[in-house]
């Protein structure tokens, strides 16, 4: 029996080869990397999921099936001729190394360097090695926000967008400066809805989407993940909605015939309960 990591991790490789090959699984054999995107994001989400859980059950389970979406992509990559799961275990081994010489090649009496200074040197190398892999290229060079997935859920993309713009020194010195911005945007927005515009509203969106990516710059700032912060406010919200809806029910009204006043009343009550 397989007892270390490695051993598993190949057994989980041979796995997925016998899944693809002739004689294999046909519905493993049919898939693309077109098809996995959406079973890739979904074992994402199930993953975080799983981690604001607190259940270490369903987190082991989860990660297996996310190492499984990998291998499986790595495995049609593999078939493709262009790279094996091995390659890309090696360019993450090498990713690692290359970027924490604070601790691979960390000169004797060096003075050990905060969080907050290996984040920035982090993105700092992140910045200079995308810069470098463009002037390599025949093609335009990449710029600093031309790697950021477009795929990604917008408030984390304006997260990332705005990370990588502090690398390179495009940013606010202090939360403070930032909550200033949010309050400008918030004017903006408030103009726009007292302006009683109902026909073309692609100005009040331009608005609310400078103002949520100030949010996500804010969040950045405090070193709060903002699609983190939103799932738990997100799960907050429809926590004390059902614990509303439930009271009704208890009393035989529903939420229909209930007044806003009532509603308002219940949710105070439901939000201050133990």
């Amino acid at each position: 029996m397989a007892d270390t990591a490695g051993a598993r991790f190949d057994r989980l490789v041979d796995i997925m080869r016998a899944l693809r090959a002739p004689g294999g699984c046909p519905w493993d054999r049919e898939q693309t990397l077109a098809s996995l995107r959406p079973f890739v994001l979904e074992e994402t989400y199930e993953v975080l999921e799983a981690i604001e859980s607190g259940s270490a059950a369903s987190l082991r389970e989860e990660l297996g099936d996310y190492l499984y979406e990998a291998v499986f992509l790595a495995q049609i990559n593999e078939e493709a001729g262009t790279f094996t799961i091995g390659d890309a275990i090696d360019a993450i081994c090498d990713k690692l190394v290359r970027r924490h010489p604070h601790v691979f090649a960390r000169a004797d009496g060096e003075d050990a360097i905060t969080s907050e200074q290996v984040i920035e040197r982090w993105e700092t190398m992140k910045a200079r090695e995308r810069a470098e892999a463009g002037q390599a290229g025949t093609k335009m060079p990449k710029t600093t926000l031309s790697g950021v997935p477009k795929t990604l859920p917008s408030l984390l993309r304006a997260y990332e967008i705005s990370a990588r713009a502090a690398a390179v020194g495009f940013d606010w010195a202090r939360p403070a400066d930032v909550l200033d911005k949010i309050e400008e945007e918030v004017a903006e927005v408030r103009r726009e809805v007292e302006s009683g515009a109902t026909g073309d509203l692609s100005r009040a969106e331009e608005e609310m989407g400078d103002l949520l990516f100030a949010i996500a710059n804010l969040s950045r700032k405090l070193g709060i993940e903002p699609e983190a912060a939103l799932r738990r406010a997100n799960e907050k919200f429809t926590r004390r909605f059902d614990a509303v809806e439930r009271a009704f029910a208890m009393r035989g009204q529903s939420l229909q015939d209930a007044s806003l006043e009532e509603m308002e009343a219940e949710w105070q009550r439901v939000k201050h309960s133990p």
